[in-house]
């Protein structure tokens, strides 16, 4: 008989309780009425499986219409980072980014898109959406 060597491996991940959603800052639009559409991109998305602890790479995108709010770059890095070591699912991430910087802007529109690398065969896209009230 084989032994299936890695059916007990695995690696840590970290909770969704490690995001550090603190770290989001905001700067004044001066420019609300305007309907400008900011896309912010990045090819260095990360987080990890949270059975296997094996991680996913993603290009990620994100477009909005700001209200009076935009976000602080260096802020938003920090924050994507900050996933790097979560274990989540693909789809959970893009709705969970949304959801944050949602309440954190109060956009008129936002998309959060991430487009994950093949692994196992299977590539995934996962696209959340908000339309302001």
């Amino acid at each position: 008989m084989v032994e299936d060597k890695y059916a007990l491996r695995r690696f840590d991940a970290q909770s969704e309780g490690a995001i550090d959603r603190a770290i989001l800052e905001v700067i004044p639009f001066d420019y609300p009425d305007s309907a400008t559409e900011v896309v912010y991109e990045t090819d260095e998305f990360t987080a990890v499986c949270p059975w296997t602890g094996l991680p996913d790479f993603a290009r990620l995108v994100m477009s909005y219409v700001p209200g009076c709010s935009l976000v602080e770059l260096k802020s938003l890095k920090y924050y994507l980072t900050s996933y790097r070591n979560v274990g989540i699912l693909q789809e959970h991430a893009v709705n969970c980014i949304l959801r944050d910087l949602v309440a954190l802007l109060k956009p008129v529109s936002m998309t959060v898109e991430v487009e994950y690398r093949e692994r196992g065969g299977i590539k995934t896209t996962a696209v959340a959406r908000y339309e302001g009230e």
